[in-house]
């Protein structure tokens, strides 16, 4: 088993910036791809970023493109979410995964962490 753990949630103005990190304990996520995905309140959960397993590839949604990067230390088997330019609407709760199976579907899910931002 994965167990995936977020933090650095919080509330934030709009425009600023917010880093989320996901850190695996159990079997390792090194040898797989990561990602980050979001829920806001009444809407489904939507991808947001992914990355490969050796950090060389990362793919974006088109409405987080250019304002968040996805990085990851396999060293210290966790993945980050560096969000940039933040808006009202990127709030959300927001939850990492492990062990990615096709372009949307992961194997393994944290609890998620919430950002709030404010307009």
């Amino acid at each position: 088993q994965v167990h995936l753990v977020e933090s650095g949630g919080g509330l934030v103005q709009a425009g600023g910036s917010l880093r989320l990190s996901c850190a695996a304990a159990g079997r390792t996520c090194s040898n797989y791809a990561m990602g980050w995905f979001r829920q806001a309140p009444g809407k489904e959960r939507e991808f947001v970023a992914a990355i490969n397993w050796s950090g060389g590839s990362a793919d974006y949604a088109d409405s987080v493109k250019g304002r968040f990067t996805i990085s990851r230390d396999n060293a210290k088997t966790t993945v980050y979410l560096q969000m940039s330019s933040l808006k009202p609407e990127d709030t959300a709760v927001y939850s990492c995964a492990c062990r990615r199976t096709s372009l949307r579907n992961f194997v393994y899910w944290g609890q998620g962490t919430q950002v709030t931002v404010s307009s």
